[in-house]
């Protein structure tokens, strides 16, 4: 069986895999990773989203012999060392942008790879449209969207422009 040397969350792992292995699997089942979300093994719901050398990946589509050599960061990479969260995290929290909590390890990745491939900001409309490719059957979106434009905001050095939800 092959073998994959990558980086994942800062800590360099040399995996055996069979040829077929996907990286999700990889990262759920031999790392024990399991913030990242297999949802519709369809690569449709974008509950599985990591970053492979720096950018947002769907991770059912990827063979982990795709990842040889690549920098991973999951859900469980994000927060700094003394636990102080991401500010797409931080802002996932205060906006109340989760219910069963499924969704949001794709969907959150998914945003900070949005956010910083646009560091001019992006309007209501651009989020929205820049998570076509994760689905929430709980929130019906708009906290998701008011949390993506808050971190955005903190993430390019900008005051937020939309209040959190209230409780």
């Amino acid at each position: 069986m092959p073998q994959v040397s990558l980086n994942v969350n800062g800590t360099a792992h040399t995996v055996e895999v069979e040829g077929r292995t996907l990286l999700v699997e990889l990262l759920r089942e031999k790392l024990r990773l399991t913030g990242t979300h297999v949802g519709c093994d369809t690569s449709q719901c974008g509950a599985c989203v990591v970053h492979v050398d720096g950018e947002s990946v769907k991770s059912c589509t990827v063979l982990a012999v795709q990842a040889q050599g690549s920098e991973v960061t999951t859900i469980e990479g994000l927060a700094g060392p003394d636990g102080t969260l991401h500010p797409m995290q931080e802002a996932f929290r205060e906006h109340h942008a989760l219910q069963c909590g499924f969704c949001t390890p794709g969907m959150v990745m998914s945003a900070i790879d949005l956010v910083k491939r646009h560091p001019e900001g992006l309007s209501e409309a651009e989020i929205r449209h820049g998570l076509e490719g994760n689905l929430c059957r709980c929130t019906g979106y708009h906290n998701i969207v008011a949390a993506i434009d808050a971190a955005q905001q903190v993430m390019h050095g900008r005051k937020p422009a939309l209040a959190p939800a209230a409780e």
